[in-house]
């Protein structure tokens, strides 16, 4: 019995060496920071409602054996661009945010089904092929907000145009709708404003994914995820299914990206998007997750333990070395560390499986052979 504990306890520790890592950074560097615990609790709370719908986007491909979709930026440019449109036409308020949604959703869809056709013909390689696609379709988005828009697609508001009357300015102020959604329904506990209106959104979203779970393709998408082969036997449609995961994964994304960027209150037109998949998947990783399992408490988890790095860590840097600069350098190297090395974990465990099947392969053939030759008398 004891013995079992052991094997569990050990079990827990390495599949969340990631988050225990981070956990143990972050107690040290909260009392090195001098930041208050209600400063940290209010930042926290608002980085929730800003950021976890955009980590909630990765689930589904996960699930669906396809690993992190760093593909995910597509969705957010296609957010972005219904921003464009919704300040060039002067819509305000939540219907703004509403119009940049329906702006955004159907290029999002048309994106993600671009992104599945193609991870479908790579096979094996889906994390590195999304994370090159990010880089293609940033050319597309830049080619279509500097040169097509005020040229090809008229701009009403030429406030937001660039001074040679085409092109969209680098900055974009967001003022009209600027935290909206934040304010609509907001509670203030012990000065801590919580944004019971952006967590309300990520309720739906988290009641969404737990019954689309449930659903005939959601179990198509578990099936597919832990092994293709038997799936298609099945007569599940593969191809099919992965597709549409990251169809809803870059249409998701595309709403997150409008949640994040009206609690900004602006926007970088050019390379607002670049780090939202980097962001995203650190997150889901520091939480817990793998690239072949995510679930709603590692998207949660992740969140709050990376952004609890983001904002004490700097602060912590200063006051120990006199240099903010070594503080924000540690950040930058411990996010991308924790990608690589949740990677690395994850391709040591596949290793590590493949060779404990061999081995057990190997030794049921040579007991069958040692049975043959003794006349099953082995």
């Amino acid at each position: 019995m004891k013995t079992m504990k052991k094997i569990r306890i050990r079990s827990f520790l390495a599949d969340n060496l990631v988050a225990e890592l981070f956990l143990a950074l972050t107690v040290v560097s909260i009392p090195l920071s001098g930041y208050s615990s209600q400063f940290i609790i209010g930042e926290i709370l608002t980085r929730i409602g800003r950021n976890a719908f955009l980590v909630f986007s990765l689930i589904l491909p996960i699930m669906a054996g396809m690993g992190i979709n760093f593909g995910m930026v597509l969705g957010a440019m296609a957010g972005q661009i219904g921003l464009i449109f919704a300040m060039d036409w002067g819509i305000s308020g939540v219907q703004g945010l509403v119009f940049a949604a329906l702006i955004g959703m159907p290029v999002s869809v048309f994106l993600g089904w671009i992104a599945g056709e193609i991870l479908n013909r790579a096979r094996g390689r889906e994390m590195v092929t999304s994370y090159i696609l990010g880089f293609f379709f940033n050319g597309i988005y830049q080619f279509v907000v500097l040169y097509m828009f005020g040229s090809v697609v008229p701009l009403h508001n030429r406030a937001i145009a660039l001074s040679r009357g085409f092109g969209v300015r680098n900055t974009l102020n967001l003022d009209p709708v600027r935290q909206v959604l934040d304010n609509l329904l907001t509670i203030k506990i012990d000065g801590v404003n919580i944004p019971i209106s952006s967590y309300l959104i990520i309720a739906v979203l988290c009641f969404f994914i737990v019954w689309f779970k449930k659903t005939k393709l959601g179990q198509d998408m578990r099936a597919v995820g832990q092994n293709q082969s038997v799936s298609n036997s099945a007569g599940i449609p593969v191809e099919k299914t992965r597709i549409i995961s990251i169809i809803i994964s870059t249409l998701l994304a595309c709403i997150g990206q409008i949640i994040f960027l009206q609690n900004m209150g602006n926007m970088q037109t050019y390379n607002a998007h670049d780090q939202t998949g980097f962001f995203a998947a650190a997150a889901i990783l520091v939480g817990g997750a793998s690239a072949t399992k995510a679930s709603i408490p590692n998207c949660f988890a992740g969140v709050v333990l990376l952004h609890l790095m983001y904002i004490v860590v700097p602060r912590a840097g200063q006051n120990l070395f006199g240099n903010a600069n070594i503080g924000e350098y540690f950040r930058q190297f411990i996010g991308y560390g924790v990608i690589a090395l949740a990677l690395v974990i994850h391709a040591w465990r596949v290793h590590r499986g493949a060779e404990l099947a061999r081995a057990g392969l190997r030794q049921g053939t040579e007991k069958a052979a040692a049975v043959h030759v003794t006349g099953g008398n082995a």
